[in-house]
């Protein structure tokens, strides 16, 4: 399979709830992705990846404990 080739150009996606992968750069974007405009080898892609998406929980998840903290009852 191409995603475990170190020799396969990738770029990288994002998804609605901001969680990023990475895609065979022949390969068309599939629904509810988008292209974030970087691409290269698997370790330029992966290191792209693990700078930008610090916060592993969905942005659906993230935004619901903002709003449940922000509504919390002060002590």
């Amino acid at each position: 399979m191409s995603f475990d080739r170190d020799d396969t150009n990738f770029r990288v996606l994002v998804n609605h709830e901001e969680q990023y992968s990475l895609w065979p750069d022949y390969k068309s974007v599939p629904g509810g992705w988008r292209d974030t405009g970087v691409s290269g080898n698997r370790a330029h892609c992966l290191q792209h990846i693990e700078s930008v998406w610090v916060d592993m929980r969905p942005r659906s998840l993230r935004e619901f404990m903002q709003q449940q903290a922000a509504n919390a009852p002060r002590q």
